[in-house]
C-alpha cells in the first residue's frame, strides 16, 4: 500500500529550495513513491475531537523556478494519512501549541508525527539544553536584570537571546562595560516581563563556527554544517550572512549526540538538529531543523532519504 504522508508547512511557494530541508523530505517521499499531501497551520481543525485536514496532493520537482504542483484541496480526517511531518518554522507561540494538540489527536488515531507533538512543546530549543547541563557552556535563565548583569561580571562577554526565536533574531552580544547594558536587557526582557537565556561567549564561532549536527532516531550524520559568521558578526546563522562549510565531526560532538541521543529517542524527536560551538551544545532544534540540502551537496548524502527509510520501518512495524 502506498503511504499517504502529510506535511505541515509555511507557504510552499515562499520556500527558497536550494536549501530548504522540507522539500528535501518531499523529493526524498515522492522518490519512494509516497503520495505527498500538503497543509498550512491554518489547514487543521477538529470536529469533535477528532483531527481533520484541508489538505492538497502536491507533485515537487528540483527545479528552482517551477518546484511543485497542488492538486484539489479535500478535507479528510488526518488519521486517513500513515504520516505527518510537522515542519511549521517558529515562531513557537500559542498557534503553533494549538497544532500540536490537533496533531496529538492525529497520533492518538494512529498516525506517526514527526516530531510528537508532546515533545514539540516539552523541547524548547533553548531550554532543553538544560537537560544536558554536562555539555554545556555556564548559562542562565532568568527575567531579572540585576541577575543577568551578575552574570555578565563574572564571565566578562555573554550573548543575550529570547527562547522562541530562529534565524539569530534579536540575540546581543555583551561585553562587561558596554553602556548599552541597560538598555539591551530592558529590551530583550521586556523589561522584565519574558524570560531569556544568557550564554557565556564562546569565541570559537569565530573560527569554526555554529555546527548544526542532524540526527535520525537520535543517531549523527557524520558531517556537520559549519556556519561561519559574516565579516563583522558574531552570529553564526545563514538568514545573517553566515556561510555554511562541511566539517566532519569531532570526537567531542559524538560524544555530545551520545549524552542526548537516547532521550531523543525516548520522547519520540525523531528528527533533530543540534546545534555545537567550540565544545559546547547550545540548541537542540527540534520544530523545523535545516541543513539537509547543504550536507546532501557537500557530501553526496541523502539524509532525507535517510529518514524516510526510518520511517519506513516504524510504519512497517
Amino acid at each position: 500500500m502506498t503511504v499517504q504522508l502529510g506535511i505541515v508547512m509555511d507557504p510552499i511557494d515562499q520556500i527558497k529550495v536550494y536549501k530548504d530541508s522540507s522539500f528535501a523530505m518531499l523529493l526524498a517521499a515522492q522518490a519512494r513513491g509516497w503520495q505527498l499531501w500538503y497543509l498550512t497551520l491554518s489547514d487543521l481543525y477538529l470536529v469533535n475531537g477528532e483531527a481533520w485536514g484541508t489538505m492538497r496532493p502536491v507533485t515537487v520537482r528540483d527545479d528552482t523556478k517551477d518546484w511543485f504542483t497542488l492538486g484539489e484541496a479535500i478535507s479528510r480526517p488526518l488519521a486517513e494519512l500513515q504520516t505527518i511531518l510537522m515542519r511549521k518554522d517558529p515562531p513557537f507561540d500559542l498557534e503553533y501549541i494549538a497544532a500540536t494538540y490537533l496533531l496529538e489527536q492525529a497520533e492518538r488515531a494512529g498516525v506517526l508525527v514527526v516530531n510528537k507533538p508532546q515533545s514539540l512543546r516539552d523541547a524548547n530549543e533553548k531550554l532543553y539544553t538544560a537537560w544536558f547541563p554536562q555539555c554545556c557552556a555556564p548559562n542562565l535563565v532568568t527575567r531579572k536584570a540585576s541577575q543577568i548583569k551578575d552574570f555578565l561580571q563574572e564571565h566578562g562577554e555573554i550573548i543575550l537571546k529570547p527562547l522562541d526565536g530562529m534565524g539569530g533574531s534579536s540575540i546581543f552580544r555583551l561585553q562587561h562595560g558596554d553602556l548599552n547594558t541597560s538598555v539591551i536587557i530592558e529590551t530583550i526582557t521586556q523589561h522584565g516581563k519574558r524570560f531569556i537565556m544568557a550564554q557565556r561567549y564562546i569565541p570559537a564561532i569565530l573560527q569554526q563556527g555554529d555546527k548544526r549536527i542532524l540526527l535520525i532516531n537520535g543517531e549523527p550524520m557524520p558531517y556537520a554544517l559549519a556556519r561561519i559568521p559574516a565579516q563583522g558578526e558574531f552570529r553564526g546563522n545563514l538568514a545573517a550572512g553566515a556561510r555554511g562549510e562541511g566539517v566532519a565531526l569531532t570526537e567531542r560532538d559524538y560524544w555530545i549526540c551520545q549524552q542526548v541521543g537516547a532521550t531523543l529517542r525516548e520522547r519520540g524527536l525523531m528528527f533533530v538538529g543540534i546545534d555545537v560551538i567550540g565544545d559546547y551544545l547550545t540548541e537542540i532544534n527540534v520544530t523545523s531543523p535545516t541543513g539537509i540540502r547543504e550536507l546532501d551537496k557537500f557530501y553526496q548524502l541523502d539524509i532525507a532519504g535517510q529518514l524516510m527509510d526510518f520511517l519506513a520501518k516504524r510504519l512497517a512495524a
